[in-house]
């Protein structure tokens, strides 16, 4: 291994501290503003250390945040939109990639184009079409229609991500098992899916923050208060902050309480992934 000079070392790390400064800054800005039970109006000064520590804004978020509806109707309504959309993006997206993957059939090349341009367009390209198909449906003002709307938005990248994860398979393996008495459906099941679990995490963790943070499209679909999600309620925070209708460590509060799920399942997803990647190596 190379060594660096000193002055590549010392440009290096100030980079470093840069980035890491440029990440932990708006944290702590956010946890500050979060203790600080002096803001009533918009902060106008930074300051490092709460003027005055309350954790009064944690007790009143963690009653009503949005409006009358309580917290934990909030989240509930969170993790099912963002857990089915995860789960609805990888049931359907897996035969799609599998197929695009190991198939050749007419038209192939054409639709992974459409898939990509359906994953570089905005989300507000689809908010038109979708409205009219769950309005059609009855389904646009419940949670499962909100659910259908995230998963049809994570579903490109997912199939492109699994896709790569199948073509890596290599095509003997397969045929090792056809050998064995194994047909499609059960070499897919007991040989490429297992190998693939990696991407499909990837792809689960995708879909799940697109359901998790997603507010703009949100409000297309939702007309009741019980259908309201936490972005959403954060989003309404914003703009009480800027009405001078609510403190502003309230957001603050709101914002800590919402990256916990998004903390524990990035943590969840990383020892799954370590073990799946370490026994690939092994193996």
């Amino acid at each position: 291994m190379r060594n660096l000079s000193i002055s590549r070392q010392i440009v290096t790390q100030l980079v470093f501290l840069l980035v890491g400064l440029f990440i932990l800054v708006p944290i702590w800005s956010t946890v500050r503003l979060a203790f600080d039970g002096s803001l009533r109006g918009r902060p106008t000064e930074f300051t490092w250390l709460p003027k005055k520590f309350s954790t009064e804004a944690f007790t009143a978020v963690l009653d009503r945040p949005y409006q009358s509806v309580e917290f934990s109707v909030l989240l509930r309504n969170s993790m099912v939109v963002s857990i089915g959309a995860a789960i609805l993006a990888i049931l359907l997206g897996l035969s799609l990639a599998y197929g695009f993957a190991r198939f050749r059939f007419p038209a192939r090349n054409s639709g992974l184009f459409v898939l990509l341009l359906a994953a570089l367009l905005p989300p507000i390209a689809f908010a038109t079409p979708l409205y009219i198909i769950l309005s059609l449906l009855k389904l646009r003002t419940t949670l499962l229609g909100l659910t259908i709307v995230y998963a049809a938005f994570a579903m490109p990248f997912g199939v492109w991500n699994m896709r790569a994860a199948f073509q890596a398979i290599s095509k003997e393996v397969e045929e090792a098992a056809y050998l064995d008495g194994a047909n499609n459906f059960q070499s897919f099941l007991h040989i490429s899916l297992p190998i693939s679990l990696p991407s499909i995490a990837v792809t689960a963790m995708i879909a799940f923050l697109m359901g998790y943070t997603e507010f703009a499209i949100g409000w297309l679909f939702v007309d009741k208060a019980d259908n309201v999600t936490l972005s959403m309620a954060v989003y309404a925070l914003v703009n009480g902050q800027f009405s001078g209708a609510q403190p502003w460590s309230y957001l603050g509060s709101l914002a800590i309480i919402m990256s916990i799920p998004v903390i524990v399942i990035f943590i969840l997803f990383q020892q799954t992934l370590m073990e799946r990647l370490l026994f690939r190596e092994t193996s």
